[in-house]
């Protein structure tokens, strides 16, 4: 059972919440009065945040973290935005891993190129390089980075270690460049919402049914949205650490900023295992706390889950969902017409229910979320001396890093798993985003990876395919396999099986992974493939433009990798103008084409040319421009495409989401609100302005929308900034946009991060 407070709440000592309403009590408990202010210094999360934030305003934080990390499709943006802003060495550890890339079988050589720029990188500048195979990004940080009371800023979405107490946040490509400059990472002080876990979880149910159950309750309603999760309460004991990272990654999920846990013995035995034990330290809440929230979870109540398409907050119990399985799959099926659209494309999920049940066609258990020790050695037991069957249905399970791998082989359960007819395959990220195990048009694949966002198995709508994916853990995967890929709960093979201790051998680390921290070598040479490629030039923002509308969305929820897919184009990531011709491809296909006209009329006004010459009807535009705004100038008006969602950027964190829009000419995004900070974050540093407006827009595609003086509004409170919708008749609209700080606003003015740094 899992209860969301109607307000704050105090923790008393670790084991009693107390709801604000009833904050009399504590004086009675305590024999003193506590103040709000006291308990929210009581937290875990405020500590840490106290200790990186160099800042003496703990209301608006300006943080130093401890580490970094990106895989090989950011980390060459990255270093290449840093080096254009005058970066000469990494000052921190910083983790370049292959997980994401790792296959170079398509393509030609450039993903192989992207790999040697990291390892050159590595050596130039002193960083960590991890080759292609040896661990997926988050696993190596569990394994090697990560500590009690460290913090760690990753270009993932899903740089989530706070069960190794660590807070660490995924974000775009320019917080870490900020980094890398020695700068800081700006955000005002969050809310901290209390996750208090009481029980044990029952046989059968793992990590990731936890994780989905968390999810669904509170991903729609908003109730952790850009807050630290801080999980306490006595059933965090009840879970070793290897399964405690299973349930964390997914916090991601929740739209939170980042995540911590209490730590405990079990924490340390992880730490000393891997070779650190000094990075051990207890944390737990004071005496008392204050949380803005609490979640409370009963995980003795939770039972094995299914994410059905196409969210992860999509949440059912299998059992109850089995139960009424038709009647759900036709929801998800009116779901994935809206995604088709007006296109043929011939998909169904109820056809999939015979005689009740229903069956799918793939399972994968993979990366960071489901290739951990404790996931894969579940499943093994659950097929040991089972069958996948012959028929269509396929398991493909993927070890989280080559220790793991490991062990995995010395316990047996890589060949448990290969007897029943899995395939067994090295660390990759692939199933997760989109570039591995794609499945065969009109099928379900279930899997433990993070995500189940539209098309990020891999499936092309664009060409007419469109598959898709259910979450699910490790175990009910491996259960599902064993009935032959029929729909099955994990309870259904549960028995008193405890998981062998892990054996963790870094050998393979030793003599493969790079460490160059500290020994930078400024001599040594970039390697560059043909693929990779400098930002293009990107001009300073006017005192007055004029937006054009490219794209309007009106779905609830506008995902990353619906503005700019994952899977296929990470080859590109390197790239950017190759990569941004697939802006929101899979979601508006015109989109491209009508920024480019924009960026043309861009690039005209700015070589002295009227854009008039290239679009008459810019003549009339102006005309109405300046019958309202008489020192208006078609010369120095500068001109850009404009998108809006209503909800944009739920999911990744990658940065290109922006910069591809940036590079076809993008000024302005305007919303309702933004999904995550991270998005909204890579918006304002790739010089585009992040607009929100409280109507309905009124403006379609092809409209046009004057805003003069935007310089001047972005010095002032920026909460009722006056627009002009210029078409058939003249229309006044009101914009805002949400606080942003000193540096971001002269990030936009100067056009983006790398014209602020070298300006600097």
């Amino acid at each position: 059972m899992i209860t969301l407070s109607n307000g704050g709440a105090y923790l008393l000592h670790g084991t009693q919440i107390i709801p604000e309403s009833e904050a009399a009590k504590l004086k009675e408990l305590t024999g003193r009065d506590v103040s709000k202010e006291e308990g929210r210094r009581g937290t875990i999360a405020y500590s840490i945040l106290q200790k990186h934030n160099v800042s003496p305003d703990m209301e608006h934080l300006q943080i130093k973290f401890d580490a970094m990390a990106s895989h090989d499709i950011t980390f060459v943006g990255i270093i290449q935005t840093a080096r254009a802003s005058g970066m000469e060495k990494f000052p921190l550890p910083y983790v370049l891993t292959n997980c994401h890339n790792s296959l170079c079988a398509v393509g030609g050589t450039i993903n192989e190129d992207d790999h040697l720029f990291g390892l050159s990188a590595a050596k130039k500048y002193g960083g960590i390089y991890v080759p292609p195979h040896i661990a997926v990004i988050h696993q190596y940080m569990r394994e090697k980075m990560a500590g009690c009371g460290k913090m760690i800023l990753g270009s993932d979405s899903h740089t989530r270690y706070g069960a190794l107490g660590t807070m660490a946040m995924g974000e775009g490509g320019g917080e870490l460049v900020k980094q890398l400059l020695c700068d800081t990472y700006d955000v005002a002080y969050p809310g901290v919402v209390g996750v208090y876990l009481t029980g044990r979880p029952n046989p059968g149910v793992g990590p990731h049914d936890i994780a989905i159950a968390i999810v669904g309750a509170v991903f729609k309603n908003g109730y952790v949205k850009n807050k630290v999760m801080e999980f306490v309460g006595p059933g965090v004991a009840s879970m070793g650490t290897d399964y405690r990272n299973s349930v964390d990654v997914m916090t991601t999920e929740t739209t939170c900023l980042s995540s911590i846990w209490r730590t405990d013995d079990d924490t340390k035995a992880y730490l000393t295992q891997h070779g650190r034990p000094e990075d051990y330290k207890e944390l737990n809440p004071a005496d008392v706390a204050y949380y803005d929230g609490m979640v409370t979870v009963d995980l003795s109540t939770i039972k094995p889950m299914i994410a059905l398409p196409f969210h992860p907050s999509n949440a059912f119990e299998i059992d109850a969902f089995n139960e009424n399985a038709a009647d759900i799959l036709r929801d998800a099926e009116k779901r994935a017409q809206e995604l088709i659209g007006s296109r043929d494309i011939p998909f169904s999920l109820t056809d999939k229910v015979i005689d009740g049940k229903l069956h799918v066609q793939q399972g994968v258990i993979a990366g960071c979320a489901g290739g951990n020790y404790v996931n894969v050695m579940a499943a093994a037991h659950i097929l040991k001396n089972a069958s996948c069957g012959n028929d269509i249905f396929t398991l493909d399970v993927y070890p989280s890093s080559q220790p793991v791998n490991m062990d995995l082989v010395r316990k047996g359960a890589v060949a448990d798993l290969m007897a029943a007819g899995a395939v067994v395959k090295t660390a990759f990220c692939g199933p997760c985003f989109g570039a591995g195990d794609t499945p065969a048009n009109n099928t379900l694949s279930i899997r433990h990876t993070t995500r189940n966002f539209p098309n990020r198995e891999g499936s092309k709508p664009g060409q007419d395919q469109f598959a898709a994916v259910a979450l699910m853990d490790a175990r009910s995967i491996a259960a599902t396999a064993a009935n032959g890929g029929v729909l099955t709960s994990a309870e259904a093979y549960a028995d008193d099986y405890e998981v062998p201790a892990y054996d963790y051998d870094d050998s393979s680390y030793a003599v493969r992974v790079y460490n160059g921290f500290g020994k930078a070598e400024p001599e040594a040479d970039l390697i560059y493939g043909p693929n990779i490629k400098d930002w293009p030039k990107m001009e300073a923002l006017a005192d007055d433009i004029l937006l054009k509308v490219c794209s309007k969305i009106m779905d609830a929820v506008t995902t990353t990798d619906e503005l700019i897919p994952s899977g296929e184009t990470s080859s590109f990531r390197s790239n950017p103008l190759g990569l941004a011709e697939f802006t929101l491809s899979r979601r508006d296909p015109e989109y491209v084409g009508r920024s480019k006209a924009v960026r043309a009329l861009e690039e005209a006004r700015t070589a002295g040319q009227c854009p008039a010459q290239a679009d008459a009807a810019l003549k009339d535009i102006y005309a109405q421009i300046q019958a309202h705004f008489p020192q208006a100038s078609m010369k120095t008006t500068e001109i850009g495409s404009m998108i809006y969602c209503t909800r944009p950027g739920d999911g990744s964190a990658r940065e290109q989401a922006a910069s591809c829009q940036r590079v076809l000419g993008g000024l302005a995004n305007i919303c309702s609100e933004y999904a995550t900070k991270r998005y909204r974050s890579n918006v304002i540093n790739w010089g585009m302005l992040p607009f929100q407006m409280k109507e309905t827009p009124s403006f379609e595609v092809g409209d046009y929308i004057f805003i003069p003086s935007i310089r001047t509004a972005l010095d002032g409170d920026m909460q009722h900034i006056k627009a002009y919708i210029v078409g058939k008749e003249w229309q006044e609209i009101e914009l805002f946009i949400s606080p942003m700080t000193d540096t971001e606003k002269e990030i936009v003015k100067a056009g983006c991060l790398i014209n602020f740094n070298r300006n600097r």
